[in-house]
């Protein structure tokens, strides 16, 4: 990320205040723009292909502003969370209460599966545990606000803070159980063997000029790099919303299919794309009869657990690591996918 400094803003007060209201103002406008544009085809509106375009055109733009607009906010409370400041606080401490401190701060730092070889050598450098190192790693891609924001915008508070309670459980127990195998004789010796390094805070003192700019900073990396997905994630769905027959998926992912969590979860392990991208795929699926647990299992798995994160974080462990690592976090996804199933 560039340096929050780089350019100065004059009343960055005022400056905030009106992005805030023109999200808010175009925000209102998306469900008539996107039937108007329907409109202009010279199809029916209740047909299938008119069905999947309104989906296509009202969930484009809803993804696109609430992902901007997070990213926005999370980008400058971030800007308190830099990478040394994370070590600092998760150095030093015993595990159990680290690994709570480490899947909480996950979810509100911007670190995703490209940032893993690096954060996780600078953890071991400053003597982090490698459990509570786990319990991050785990927590930042899955529990993260994006995430949280599009759940709760699409299915609600209670579903979203299911997914938090649930995705929390799986990084902190996760991160305990691998810290309690003693397994860093599977760290690369490379690794291993690092001197180790103090970690400090940063003390930076930055104005909320210096915070928008981080803020800006963020919507540039992150939704310059994620709208691909989105477009992709949201073409599927309006095709499973506009074609796929009601009640279709509740045939092989509904509550009474005993094996659909876990074959959901085998499913997501070798795709690649992150909450944005997927779940504009969850809401369709869920439309169509899919079960929340199932479809939820599915999304965890392709976030927390894909093939491209375990080949990058295979140049800092053992195949031994890694396959402890998949199997402890796909069991806790199975568990969390068959609770969801039951409660709701």
């Amino acid at each position: 990320m560039d340096n929050p400094r780089s350019f100065p803003l004059k009343h960055p007060k005022t400056l905030l205040l009106l992005m805030v209201g023109l999200w808010w103002g175009l925000y209102q406008t998306l469900i008539p723009m996107s039937e108007f544009i329907v409109q202009l085809f010279p199809i029916e509106r209740d047909s299938k292909l008119g069905s999947a375009l309104q989906f296509f055109f009202y969930d484009t733009p809803k993804v696109l502003m609430l992902l901007t607009g997070v990213v926005m906010a999370m980008g400058m409370v971030n800007s308190y969370f830099t990478p040394e400041r994370t070590r600092a606080l998760l150095a030093g401490r015993r595990e159990g209460v680290a690994n709570c401190m480490a899947a909480s701060l996950g979810i509100v730092t911007p670190f995703c599966s490209c940032s893993a070889v690096p954060l996780f050598i600078g953890f071991v450098q400053a003597g982090v545990p490698l459990g509570v190192t786990f319990s991050f790693l785990i927590s930042a891609p899955m529990v993260n606000e994006v995430a949280l924001t599009l759940l709760f915008a699409m299915f609600g508070w209670k579903v979203a803070g299911l997914y938090l309670g649930m995705g929390l459980m799986i990084a902190i127990i996760s991160g305990w159980v691998i810290g309690r195998l003693n397994m860093e004789e599977y760290l690369e010796d490379w690794v291993r063997n690092m001197p180790k390094v103090n970690a400090d805070f940063d003390s930076a003192d930055l104005t909320l000029s210096d915070r928008l700019q981080a803020g800006f900073a963020s919507v540039q990396e992150i939704v310059g790099k994620v709208w691909p997905y989105i477009l992709a994630g949201i073409a599927i769905g309006a095709g499973i919303h506009g074609y796929v027959p009601e009640d279709f998926m509740a045939s092989f992912m509904g509550k009474d299919v005993w094996w659909a969590v876990p074959v959901s979860v085998l499913i997501g392990v070798p795709m690649y794309t992150n909450a944005a991208g997927i779940i504009p795929i969850v809401e369709a699926l869920l439309a169509k009869g899919a079960a929340l647990g199932t479809v939820l299992a599915f999304m965890m798995s392709v976030i927390a657990l894909s093939l491209p994160e375990m080949v990058i974080l295979r140049k800092v462990l053992k195949p031994r690591l890694i396959a402890t690592f998949i199997g402890v976090v796909a069991s806790g996804i199975i568990l969390v996918g068959y609770v969801f199933n039951a409660v709701l």
